[in-house]
């Protein structure tokens, strides 16, 4: 670890002494790998931790796309549905795969998204970067989605299959086992077409209306008197929008994901065809089957992972990344 360099002499052994505890007291700032894999735990943190939490509300969520007939009473009622067939358990089904899945995903989505932002500015600059920021940012997720959903497809197809065959495995090793085993391990990316449909546009929509929605709060507020407190707020708020923005754009892709995933295809039926397949038995209406209950769950968990997403990189000391929104 470098030491802060010893500060030129005032000739005034107060200003001299007020001078070294001020350096003393100034955090060093950090940056290449280790900024960014901060970033990446922070995010692998605040996925994990929002996406694990409402598992029971994706429970429901999926039941609802899968079988509308039977669950056909909303949320709450679906909740009730779940609980009085299969017990309270049954509301934590595909934990295991939720928890790993979004950990490996937080970490590439957010750690990718500011590394990609990073490279964008040093390569128009830090003005062009500023004045195109709305591209920089749907550029940057985008990529940053793309590798994110490599890491989680394999870990969604299992927590997707465990929810709809409850029977199928008794957890996520199991069933991850059993996949590999019985369909192949290109089962598991049978679904990493419609998890880029959904995921990439999803991401794309809620990073950029988080960062617009943040910009504008703080052309009113001054950010650098603003309290950790206060902030945290304003990345609740700001999150939530950009969830309810991104549920709505990628609904239908996540309403054929579960689909595509409750089984496997007929024999010589490519990906491309089941998709298409799917698309027509859906239509509009029957894409956004579950909405309510996916708007409150991403709404939700956006704002829970922009607020810890937030907190966690003060206190791992992550505040090298550059910013390009104008204040």
């Amino acid at each position: 670890m470098s030491t802060a360099p010893t500060p030129t002499p005032t000739g005034s052994s107060k200003l001299d002494a007020a001078k070294q505890v001020a350096i003393a007291n100034t955090p060093e700032k950090i940056s290449g790998l280790a900024l960014y894999s901060r970033f990446a735990l922070a995010g692998a943190v605040c996925c994990s931790v929002t996406h694990g939490g409402l598992t029971p509300v994706d429970v429901v969520k999926t039941r609802i796309q899968l079988d509308p007939i039977t669950y056909n009473n909303g949320m709450i009622g679906g909740f009730r549905k779940v609980i009085a067939n299969e017990g309270a358990g049954a509301l934590l089904t595909g934990f295991g795969p939720t928890a790993a899945g979004y950990f490996l995903q937080g970490a590439f989505k957010f750690g990718g998204y500011e590394l990609f932002k990073q490279q964008c500015i040093n390569y128009l600059g830090y003005e062009a970067a500023s004045n195109n920021r709305t591209a920089v940012y749907l550029a940057s997720s985008a990529l940053a989605e793309f590798f994110a959903d490599i890491a989680l497809c394999p870990l969604e197809a299992t927590r997707i299959r465990l929810v709809s065959e409850p029977t199928f495995a008794t957890g996520l090793i199991s069933g991850f086992g059993k996949i590999a085993k019985t369909e192949g391990l290109a089962a598991f990316y049978s679904g990493f077409g419609p998890i880029l449909f959904k995921q990439v546009p999803y991401t794309m929509a809620k990073f950029v209306v988080y960062e617009k929605v943040a910009e504008a709060i703080y052309k009113r507020v001054d950010k650098s008197k603003t309290s950790n407190g206060m902030q945290t707020l304003i990345n609740l708020g700001s999150g939530l929008i950009a969830g309810f923005a991104a549920a709505i754009v990628s609904q239908p892709a996540d309403t054929m994901l579960s689909k595509i995933n409750k089984a496997k295809g007929l024999p010589g039926e490519g990906t491309t065809s089941r998709l298409i397949k799917i698309a027509k038995e859906l239509g509009l209406r029957g894409s956004y089957t579950g909405i309510g209950a996916r708007l409150f769950m991403v709404g939700t968990l956006t704002a829970g992972q922009f607020a810890i997403y937030g907190d966690i990189k003060k206190v791992l000391g992550a505040t090298g990344g550059v910013e390009i929104a104008k204040s």
